[in-house]
């Protein structure tokens, strides 16, 4: 049996219903506005409908207020007045929080967050900066679930040049762009229910032909050969999860990756490149000059941010640079561009690069593309990683921290910034990025080197 709540529950939640009543005036929610016109709109079409019925209806309301004033004035006016007021003041907080209620629960009848509180936390992202952030596989994503807190003004550029996995799989079979990391990366920025999302997320674990491959991907290879291009099923599926932002291909062209080592050799496809015995001296896709989406280019071209990384530096970021008209955007762009470097070197991919290392490989791939202009001139880096069991484990894995020369790259021209990103796990510090902390590090340099103009009213 429900116990009847104390007195002081009864004091929070009446402080609390305050509360939110007064978060009501404020300003931006473009709700009061609406409610009042509403209301005048009453009035007036209650005035019209009585002139038209020749009810004189100015006249009897001033002589009704009269009559009543002057029956009033017999008490008199220090406790009429109050009385009124109280009386209006009530009536319309009553209105008000019913009214409310019953739209929180039509549009939202699970959800626990009250609808003020959900107004004004959409009105805070939507006046976020628009972020374009261009990556692939987890790197992104990760970045993606934690910038999406602080703007709903969001970009996510994706390499589709996985031939890996399920998305090779489907490549191969279906002759549909991997979806993979772009099912990550609607699942990231998603607003729906999270049982939704998990079931987009969902991967087979048995059945003949659906092994391993996810719910997401077939999702997305089913609408893309429904609608006919990967771009309109991304489209669809956002409007399914409720996306904050918007997620796209960096090319809709079929590419094929390959890359020449030190020792000569030429290797191609994503996931071979991501197993290398020698280093990479140059990347490259077939056909070598993919097209960009406009959607994106146009992105780049609002964007208050740009943003590459973190990932896998040969698959998962230098692919999206090589597409000419997105480089070619973001050098135009006027926004500050960020490089976000990875916590740990790639055994196979960057194996002894630091950060130095991972920017001169990006001014290489660019400079071979005839750009010989530094794309990225800001980069994030990890603070210097103390001693721990799961740093060693990773040693033993051929992995090693990417480390930074702070003032060799500042003498170089390049903005650094450290910050402790990596993530905990049960109290425990694990050697990947948090999306929290990504984020806050990322919102960080934004606010440090934004222009007064890009800030949004």
């Amino acid at each position: 049996m429900r116990q009847p709540a104390g007195p002081q529950s009864r004091r929070d939640e009446l402080v609390t219903r305050s509360r939110r009543a007064v978060q009501w005036l404020q300003p931006g929610l473009v709700v009061k506005r609406w409610v009042i016109t509403s209301g005048l709109g009453l009035v007036l079409a209650l005035l019209g409908a009585a002139i038209w019925a020749d009810l004189k209806p100015i006249y009897w309301t001033i002589t009704t207020i009269e009559t009543l004033l002057r029956s009033l004035a017999g008490i008199g006016r220090g406790f009429t007045g109050p009385l009124v007021l109280l009386l209006g003041a009530g009536l319309i907080v009553l209105g008000q929080s019913r009214s409310f209620g019953s739209i929180q629960r039509a549009l939202a009848p699970q959800k626990d967050t009250a609808l003020v509180d959900a107004l004004l936390a959409q009105r805070r992202l939507n006046r976020g900066p628009a972020i374009v952030a261009i990556g692939g596989g987890t790197g992104l994503s990760t970045l993606l679930s934690g910038l999406k807190r602080y703007s709903g003004n969001l970009t996510a550029v994706v390499t589709v040049a996985d031939d890996g996995g399920s998305s090779g799989v489907l490549r191969r079979e279906l002759g549909v762009q991997p979806p993979g990391d772009i099912r990550n990366c609607l699942a990231a920025l998603a607003r729906e229910e999270p049982l939704l999302t998990r079931l987009f997320q969902y991967r087979f674990t048995s059945g003949s032909g659906l092994e391993g491959h996810s719910f997401g991907n077939l999702f997305l290879s089913a609408l893309t050969a429904i609608t006919g291009s990967l771009e309109t099923a991304i489209t669809a599926s956002s409007k399914v999860l409720a996306v904050q932002g918007q997620v796209v291909p960096a090319t809709s062209t079929d590419v094929r990756l390959w890359a020449e080592l030190e020792d000569g050799r030429r290797i191609e496809g994503e996931s071979s490149i991501g197993q290398a015995e020698s280093p990479i001296v140059r990347l490259g896709c077939t056909p070598s000059r993919p097209e960009a989406l406009p959607r994106a280019l146009e992105a780049i071209a609002h964007a208050d941010l740009i943003v590459l990384g973190p990932g896998s530096l040969y698959t998962s970021l230098l692919p999206n640079l090589l597409v000419p008209d997105l480089v070619k955007a973001i050098r135009r762009s006027p926004a500050p561009r960020l490089y976000i470097c990875n916590l740990m070197t790639q055994p196979g991919e960057t194996d002894g690069l630091d950060v130095t290392g991972h920017l001169r490989a990006i001014e290489a791939q660019l400079a071979t593309h005839g750009v010989q202009s530094r794309l990225f001139d800001a980069v994030l880096a990890q603070e210097a990683l103390p001693g721990s069991p799961a740093l060693e484990t990773y040693r033993a894995r051929g992995a090693e921290p990417v480390l930074c020369d702070v003032e060799g790259l500042r003498s170089r021209g390049y903005h650094v910034m450290l910050a402790a990103m990596q993530g905990r796990g049960d109290g425990v510090a694990t050697l990947r990025h948090d999306p929290r902390s990504l984020a806050l590090a990322v919102m960080r340099f934004y606010r440090s080197v934004r222009r007064p103009s890009t800030a949004r009213s």
